[in-house]
């Protein structure tokens, strides 16, 4: 099952962007088991563009961002032509990402330079400051290839569709339960001590190997 939203990069972000990504995810969330959430994004800012969301409204869109990032099924993006604001924002915060040929990443920038979102922490935490310094510096665009060597996206091709299709049954055959708390574990592998995070890690094993066998065989299998 896939349940599918899109977000236009190009328009401001506003308390309506917020919630209709926030309703997005309650009904995610309320899906059966083994669905997967579909992001269609694309769209940017026009270099004239002179709105500015009210601090609260970014704080909310923050928080809803953070929301997707822990949502307890898979995330997959399509990004299709330009893509910038809010839209890859929403882009670093899914799992699989899958970019057209024309695709081009334009980090979230205002008239004062780079967006001082979590956007940043997101891409330091993903790729790395060394790697993206002059796309932040100088808002620099990142084509389909080089963000696909970046891993900013997962696959680049001509066909969304049956990239998305063959994405999307992969999941549903390898998956399994559990995606939000292997999501976190490695998020959090660049913020933690590794004292801390063996407990959290041996806490999601004990969970996998004391679920009926019938649920988490293939999981237990790749382990031994």
């Amino acid at each position: 099952m896939q349940l599918q939203h899109s977000i236009d990069g190009s328009e401001p972000l506003a308390p309506a962007t917020v919630a209709a990504l926030d309703a997005f995810i309650d009904a995610v969330e309320d899906a059966p088991a083994g669905a997967v959430a579909l992001l269609d994004l694309t769209g940017v800012p026009s270099p004239t563009a002179t709105d500015r969301p009210p601090l609260a409204v970014v704080n909310r869109w923050e928080r809803v961002l953070r929301r997707l990032e822990r949502v307890g099924t898979t995330t997959v993006a399509v990004v299709r032509g330009d893509c910038g604001g809010t839209a890859v924002e929403a882009l670093l915060a899914t799992d699989l990402r899958v970019a057209t040929t024309d695709a081009r990443l334009h980090l979230p920038v205002t008239d004062g330079g780079a967006w001082p979102g979590m956007g940043l922490y997101r891409l330091a935490n993903q790729v790395g400051y060394a790697r993206l310094r002059r796309s932040v510096l100088f808002a620099d665009a990142i084509p389909a290839a080089r963000a696909l060597a970046l891993d900013l996206v997962d696959d680049v091709t001509d066909d969304v569709a049956a990239a998305v299709a063959e994405t999307v049954a992969a999941l549903a055959a390898t998956a399994g339960p559990d995606v939000a708390v292997r999501r976190q574990l490695m998020l959090d592998a660049t913020t933690i001590p590794f004292e801390e995070a063996l407990g959290r890690h041996l806490a999601a094993c004990d969970r996998l190997l004391r679920r009926p066998r019938s649920e988490g065989a293939h999981d237990v299998a790749a382990l031994v």
